[in-house]
């Protein structure tokens, strides 16, 4: 059995693993014990595992462990605010109160913050455009829309 250090929501972490062609998503949910992250696909189509490396939002259900470096540094949503104080898109998608099932909310939330990180004040059409790869079957899109613009005006 083989390691590797990781750097995973600020803390300096050494994860053990039998294949370095592991998913990300199964050493931060099985081996971290993360679970803001979700298995949905498998494929990196619907975004619920989305995760940030190096603030960029990565499917990590298709990120192979051998593909993060020891220098780059992963976030998942338990990273990215707390509940005594959020990040400002988990605030505003609870004041927009933007989840109805919330499987998909992992994968919205920080494909939001990614996005709003270069854009800071995106017009309706550019949200729908960055979103448009984040599978949600509930229908609370217009929620999840109101919610990264109440975020890009808070921001």
């Amino acid at each position: 059995m083989a390691k590797k250090s990781l750097t995973v929501n600020g803390k300096r972490v050494s994860v053990s693993y039998d294949d370095p062609q592991m998913p990300l998503l199964y050493v931060l949910r099985d081996n971290l014990d993360l679970h803001g992250p979700r298995f949905g696909c498998g494929l990196g189509q619907c975004g619920a595992c989305t995760v940030h490396i190096d603030g960029a939002a990565v499917r990590s259900c298709v990120t192979p462990l051998s593909a993060v470096s020891s220098k780059q540094k992963v976030v998942t949503l338990e990273g990215l605010g707390t509940a005594q104080k959020p990040h400002p898109v988990q605030k505003a998608f609870i004041d927009e109160q933007a989840v109805q099932c919330g499987y998909c909310i992992n994968g919205m939330i920080m494909q939001s913050a990614a996005f709003l990180a270069k854009n800071k004040k995106p017009s309706e059409a550019e949200i729908k455009a960055a979103l448009a790869n984040n599978l949600c079957r509930c229908g609370t899109h217009a929620r999840i829309v109101r919610a990264v613009k109440r975020a890009s005006a808070q921001a």
